[in-house]
């Protein structure tokens, strides 16, 4: 996928993994794509997540991305690792502009007017609203949303199997990201796969 607006519409859930050991990630991979959920963003918390996205890469079917990317030099770590999309928790202009010099699909994390008013500057138009729960939930990204009718957001953080329909009806949503795919330290392929087809099957 060359752009991010079609990544983020592959699958109304895109799960957000924190990969302990890299002899897990192609399992994980393999057990999100049989369930529906190809597009896959491994945060860059721990050491296995670089080894972890390039295991993914092989995984038939998986879109896979790095997430929790800081700086460009994180970026460059990313992309020689294999990461097909970026994504960050906020928006800085070295970050934003590095992003854009790479041709990369990026959703940078939003969570005020500013950061929206910066995005735009720099020409994005898809974002991580983020952390979604705790920067004002539903209501507060229908505010964001009104003056910004051009945007498009995958809200992220505190977001539930329960929570995820509500925020998926509305119109400038087209995904969200979640962590309770893969619960920490649980490599359970059965599991995942069970939980990554309720989600896929999530109306938006």
């Amino acid at each position: 996928m060359s752009n991010i607006g079609g990544i983020m519409r592959l699958a109304p859930v895109i799960p957000v993994l924190v990969i302990e050991d890299p002899a897990d990630a192609g399992p994980v991979a393999a057990a999100l794509v049989a369930g529906g959920l190809r597009v896959l963003e491994v945060t860059l918390r721990t050491p296995a997540a670089l080894e972890a996205i390039a295991e993914m890469r092989k995984v038939e079917g998986a879109v896979v991305g790095a997430g929790t990317v800081l700086n460009p030099g994180q970026l460059d770590r990313s992309l020689a690792a294999g990461a097909e999309f970026i994504v960050s928790p906020g928006l800085t202009e070295p970050l934003g502009r590095a992003a854009i010099a790479c041709r990369i699909p990026f959703l940078p994390g939003i969570a005020t007017a500013a950061d929206l008013m910066r995005g735009l500057d720099l020409g994005l138009s898809h974002f991580k609203f983020f952390p979604a729960e705790t920067s004002g939930g539903i209501p507060a990204l229908k505010a964001l949303a009104g003056p910004f009718g051009q945007a498009r957001f995958c809200p992220t953080g505190g977001i539930t199997q329960a929570s995820a329909p509500a925020w998926l009806e509305l119109e400038p949503v087209l995904c969200v990201g979640g962590s309770w795919l893969v619960p920490k330290g649980q490599a359970d392929p059965a599991a995942i796969e069970s939980l990554a087809r309720a989600a896929s099957s999530l109306r938006r």
